[in-house]
């Protein structure tokens, strides 16, 4: 639609799976059944963490917001993907465009250090459970939570203001199926080097540091648990953090494949889906399949459910029978 010769690029075109038009009724049946057992998912898991009174504590709390999370990131990508698999491509405003960037960076960011926390925690119920509660109070929750909901909402605030001072212009067609930095720095007319720089840098506090402070926590749970004189104490201990690890070894290694080693554009839209699809809905599946707590909850609100129904049933019954008399 544009050429370099300054005009403002003001619809943005993405490209999504070219080569896969053959099977696109196939996957885009796929992706919304992923969607909504994803949202169903993680929407259940904080359902039942809600009104579950066992389940009240700083890691199910964590839980949650992951939970949370990955709805968020679902949202944000998959429905503009369905439409670029039924109709091969998607046109969108360019504001449109550097939104859902914003958004997608934000739940990628919140995911790291949201993980980190869940480490920590972990760390604590493990390693020094006799101060476990009084470190990891409700109190620790609510600040850390607001506490990385300020830090990224000002790391999105630093590149909304360095990404605004651009002009954009060029083609508008982006080869991918969601919006991401590297495509829209391309349409840039300006010197992206500052903002390129920017993200560089906050790739330390947001994914390098988080993974350091993971990867020492586990370092020292997995010291503490070899100590375990029983092999059955191990076990118990080991399945109480090894859903989160599970998470934290998908989640980083699709992510570190990524950004940090050379792939072709097929590759990257395929370690792409990885992290903002499939991440998703294995999260709510590993924690509910691998928790005994999650799923003993489970049970008992489902129990409760079909008590309600079949209480609600039974007046039912008892109306028309009463009204026939």
């Amino acid at each position: 639609m544009q050429s370099k010769n300054g005009s403002q690029v003001t619809e943005i075109f993405l490209l999504g799976f070219q080569n896969v038009r053959r099977f696109s009724v196939l996957i885009f049946l796929l992706l919304l059944l992923t969607f909504c057992v994803t949202v169903c998912g993680n929407l259940l898991i904080i359902l039942v963490v809600f009104y579950s009174r066992s389940l009240h504590s700083p890691m199910y709390f964590f839980l949650t917001q992951l939970s949370l999370l990955d709805i968020l990131l679902t949202t944000t990508i998959v429905p503009n993907m369905l439409h670029i698999v039924l109709y091969e491509g998607h046109s969108m405003h360019f504001i449109g465009c550097v939104v859902q960037f914003y958004l997608f960076i934000a739940t990628e960011g919140l995911e790291c250090l949201l993980l980190t926390v869940m480490s920590y925690d972990r760390y604590q119920a493990i390693c020094n459970p006799l101060h476990y509660t009084t470190v990891i109070d409700i109190r620790f929750c609510l600040k850390t939570i607001s506490l990385i909901w300020l830090i990224i909402c000002s790391i999105i605030l630093m590149l909304s203001i360095s990404m605004g001072q651009y002009q954009y212009c060029g083609r508008n067609s982006i080869d991918h199926f969601f919006c991401d930095l590297d495509p829209i720095l391309e349409h840039s007319c300006s010197d992206t080097y500052l903002v390129k720089m920017e993200s560089m840098v906050l790739v330390m506090p947001l994914a390098l540091f988080p993974l350091a402070v993971i990867i020492v926590s586990y370092a020292y749970i997995i010291f503490t648990i070899l100590k375990i004189p029983s092999v059955t104490g191990t076990q118990k201990t080991f399945s109480t953090c090894s859903s989160h690890l599970a998470v934290v070894c998908i989640y980083y290694g699709t992510i570190i494949s990524m950004y940090l080693f050379p792939n072709t554009e097929d590759v990257k839209k395929i370690l792409s889906l990885l992290y903002t699809v499939v991440t998703p809905i294995l999260n709510p599946i590993i924690y509910s399949l691998s928790n005994r707590d999650i799923k003993q909850a489970f049970r008992k609100l489902m129990g409760k459910v079909s008590s309600v129904l079949q209480t609600h049933r039974l007046k039912d019954r008892l109306s028309l029978f009463v009204t026939s008399k």
